[in-house]
């Protein structure tokens, strides 16, 4: 690759510093001598970022939390910008975090035209299409999780890649420990139904009561069942008071107090023995999918931020797995419609072997091929195009 590359990257949230961690990998591979700058979290700092700032600042969201933030983000802005003029990069990747990203680059572009790369394209496909219109200019090239992305990106000018889904590069639980699970919490043969309300206080908060009244009555048919409710750290707390009471005798799996690792292969275990899972709308049906868990998607919303969101909304579904295999074998309940009884009903639909169910793992199968399973690694694609970016040349 000729001269020593220099990445600056900036990551905002979990999700943002576990594709910059995959990237970093991946540019490593490519060429040991690369050097990075940045901001980021543990993931990055593993392979070797020293961070300007803990990223945890950058996680903010909703805008009563951000309003008193403004001036720290503002200077953090501004200090992030003068790291990146002086730490000499050949290019710039941002990932993700568009409210804070997309204000370094557009500063920084007064000073530089250093190339620049952003790492998760905007689901303008799905609502608010002019957000593109943020990019262009200091935008040189877009990073796609999702194949259909880059002709919406062509479409608004941006040069845009798809690099392959970060879930289809993350390990399964195998079947031994799938039974090592059922067999530690009791759960035997029981049917076990996956609970995922969400990783943010305000989805668990308007969630967990149209879940837990779902899954009454669906122990009304299913009486045997158990639940498990694998709990994102900053909402575990709140996931064990709003699930007391629930049927299916519920296992909330807290990974405070326990090691990364640990943590994350006891969530791999419950997904690998779970027949059904309920679960918010988000990635987390891509990683059902991987696992060929059949779901069903339920979602609300405020009254206002619903009547918006339905006036702007470009599709027919919102779940990943029925945008990727261009079906709509997934049950999803949104808004108006999120209601316990046909949630209840779907839930056992999907628990019976049948056609609903070999269709759901029909398209689990098509989307997992789709977002790249058995590729290159998605870390490296993405790595191949910012090289190609920062020197001018394919590798």
């Amino acid at each position: 690759m000729g001269a020593r590359v220099k990445v600056y990257l900036i990551a905002g949230e979990p999700s943002g510093d576990k594709l910059g961690g995959a990237l970093m990998e991946g540019l490593r591979q490519l060429d040991p001598d690369v050097t990075f700058q940045g901001v980021g979290g543990p993931l990055m700092q593993a392979q070797g970022m020293t961070s300007l700032f803990s990223m945890d600042e950058l996680s903010v969201m909703g805008l009563a939390e951000v309003l008193p933030k403004l001036r720290g983000l503002f200077k953090r802005r501004d200090e992030t910008v003068e790291d990146i003029i002086g730490s000499g990069a050949d290019v710039v990747v941002t990932i993700d975090s568009p409210d804070f990203c997309l204000r370094v680059l557009r500063k920084l572009r007064g000073f530089t035209q250093v190339p620049t790369v952003h790492y998760v394209a905007p689901s303008v496909w799905a609502w608010r299409t002019k957000r593109t219109d943020r990019m262009q200019g200091i935008v040189d090239h877009v990073l796609a999780l999702l194949p259909f992305e880059p002709q919406y990106m062509e479409r608004a000018g941006l040069a845009c890649d798809f690099v392959g889904h970060p879930v289809v590069a993350e390990p399964l639980a195998t079947g031994a420990a799938a039974s090592d699970f059922r067999h530690i919490h009791n759960i035997g043969d029981a049917p076990l139904v996956l609970a995922l309300p969400g990783s943010r206080r305000g989805e668990v908060s308007r969630l967990s009561d149209v879940f837990g009244q779902s899954l009454q009555k669906l122990a009304m048919t299913r009486p045997e069942m158990r639940v498990v409710i694998p709990a994102a750290a900053p909402v575990a707390a709140m996931v064990q008071q709003q699930t007391q009471g629930w049927p299916g005798d519920p296992i909330v799996l807290d990974p405070r107090g326990l090691s990364q690792e640990v943590a994350i292969a006891e969530k791999r275990a419950a997904f690998a023995a779970a027949d059904v899972a309920l679960a918010a709308s988000g990635t987390v049906s891509l990683e059902l999918a991987a696992n060929t868990v059949p779901m069903v998607i339920a979602y609300d919303m405020n009254w206002l931020s619903r009547k918006l969101i339905a006036a702007m909304l470009q599709v027919d579904t919102v779940t990943l797995v029925n945008l990727v295999s261009d079906t709509r074998t997934v049950p999803e309940f949104l808004g108006d419609a999120c209601k316990p009884d046909d949630i209840a009903r779907a839930l056992d639909v999907a628990l019976k072997p049948g056609p609903e169910r070999a269709a759901q793992a029909a398209a689990a199968e098509i989307t997992m091929e789709l977002l790249g399973r058995g590729d290159e690694a998605p870390g490296l694609r993405a790595a191949r195009v910012v090289t190609r970016v920062a020197t001018g040349s394919p590798v």
